[in-house]
C-alpha cells in the first residue's frame, strides 16, 4: 500500500464546522445601533432644547420677582422729618399702596418720588431720604412710597411699569387730595419710565424730574441680559416675550414704550443720565429729550456718572440743576 500523502488527509480532519454570521444578523444589529445612536442624539436635542427654556423661564421669572430689602429707617429717624404714614388705592383700585407724607408748611405743591426697579422708597444709594429732605426746605410737600412689587406686606410681581403706572397715579391722587395744585414727579430708572407712562393719560403732573432712564423694550432688556449672561437676542427674546405674561401677567405689547419713546409731554421734563450707565444707555434720554418741545425741558448728560448715581457723584451740581428747574416750574419760565 502505498504511504497516505499529505493531500489525501481530510482538510478539515477533527474539526467542527463554525458558520459564519448571516447577512440578515448584521444589517439588523447595524440598524438597532442606528436607533439607538438616533434616540440618544434626539434625547440630547430634547434635554438642551428643555434647559435652553427653563434658563429663559429663571430670567423671566427674575425681572418679575426682583429682590427689594425691608425698609431700615424713616424720615423722622433719617433727616429728623415729620411725617404720616398713608395708605391709598391704584387708581384702578386693584391694590392699596403704602408710603410716607412729609408735609411743608402751607405747601401747595408737591414732589412724588417714583423708586426704581429692585428698590423700596428708601432707595439708598441715591440716597432717596437726602433728596426728600432738600425737596422739603424747597418747600415741597414730599410723597415716598414703594411700588407693588417693593410692598412688604402684600407684595406682588414687577410688569416694567403696566400696573405701576397706575400705582403711581394713585400717589399723584392723594397729593391732589392733600392739596397740591403743582404735582412734580421726581422718578429714577424704571420708576422714570413708569413716570413717562403715567404721564400718558394723567393730566395732573405739572412736571418731571428723571434720573437714570430705564424704559422696558426689547433693546434694554437684551442689553441688561447680556451682562450677565451672553445669549443670543434671537430668539432669546421671543421666548422671554412668550414666557413674562405666564409669570407677571404683562406681555412687552402692553408697555407702551414706542408711544413713550416719540411723545411730546406739555409740561417741563428734567433728564439727567450719566455716559457709563450700564443698565440704561444714555442716548435713551437724548432721544426723549429730542421729543420735548416745552421751553423749560432740558436734559443733562454726565460724563462718567453711573446709573442712579449721578447725585453721589456730582451733589452740588445735581442740587442746583434741580433747583434751578423747579423754579422754572413754579414761575413758568
Amino acid at each position: 500500500m502505498s504511504p497516505t500523502t499529505r493531500s489525501d488527509l481530510p482538510l478539515n480532519s477533527g474539526l467542527k464546522d463554525t458558520p459564519s454570521p448571516s447577512i440578515d444578523v448584521l444589517t439588523a444589529r447595524h440598524v438597532s445601533l442606528k436607533h439607538i445612536l438616533v434616540a440618544l442624539l434626539l434625547s440630547a436635542l430634547f434635554f438642551l432644547l428643555f434647559c435652553f427654556i427653563v434658563l429663559h423661564g429663571y430670567i423671566a421669572w427674575v425681572l418679575s420677582n426682583p429682590n427689594v430689602a425691608p425698609l431700615y429707617s424713616n424720615p423722622k429717624l433719617s433727616k429728623n422729618l415729620a411725617y404720616d404714614d398713608v395708605l391709598f388705592p391704584a387708581a384702578d383700585g386693584s391694590r392699596m399702596m403704602q408710603g410716607w407724607y412729609i408735609p411743608a408748611e402751607d405747601s401747595r405743591k408737591t414732589i412724588v418720588f417714583s423708586h426704581g426697579y429692585g428698590a423700596n422708597r428708601e432707595e439708598p444709594w441715591v440716597p432717596m431720604y437726602d433728596l426728600a429732605h432738600y425737596a422739603n426746605r424747597l418747600n415741597y410737600n414730599v410723597l415716598m412710597f414703594d411700588y407693588g412689587f417693593a410692598s412688604q406686606k402684600s407684595k406682588e410681581v414687577a410688569t416694567g411699569g403696566n400696573k405701576e403706572a397706575e400705582q403711581l397715579q394713585g400717589a399723584i391722587n392723594l397729593a391732589k387730595q392733600r392739596g397740591a395744585e403743582k404735582i412734580v414727579v421726581w422718578g429714577f430708572s424704571m420708576g422714570a419710565g413708569t413716570a413717562l407712562q403715567a404721564a400718558l393719560t394723567s393730566e395732573d403732573i405739572d412736571g418731571m424730574i428723571l434720573d437714570s432712564t430705564f424704559l422696558l423694550e426689547p433693546d434694554t432688556m437684551y442689553h441688561n441680559i447680556r451682562q450677565h449672561i451672553d445669549l443670543p437676542r434671537r430668539p432669546s427674546l421671543e421666548i422671554i416675550g412668550l414666557l413674562l405674561p405666564v409669570l407677571n401677567g404683562t406681555s412687552m405689547r402692553q408697555i407702551p414704550y414706542a408711544e413713550v419713546k416719540s411723545k411730546d409731554y406739555p409740561f417741563p421734563t428734567l433728564f439727567i443720565h450719566g455716559t457709563e450707565d450700564e443698565k440704561a444707555p444714555y442716548p435713551i434720554a437724548e432721544k426723549l429729550a429730542e421729543n420735548q418741545t416745552n421751553d423749560a425741558s432740558e436734559v443733562w448728560i454726565v460724563e462718567g456718572s453711573h446709573h442712579e448715581m449721578i447725585f453721589r457723584e456730582h451733589p452740588k451740581e445735581y442740587l442746583r440743576k434741580v433747583s434751578k428747574f423747579l423754579s422754572r416750574i413754579e414761575t413758568g419760565k
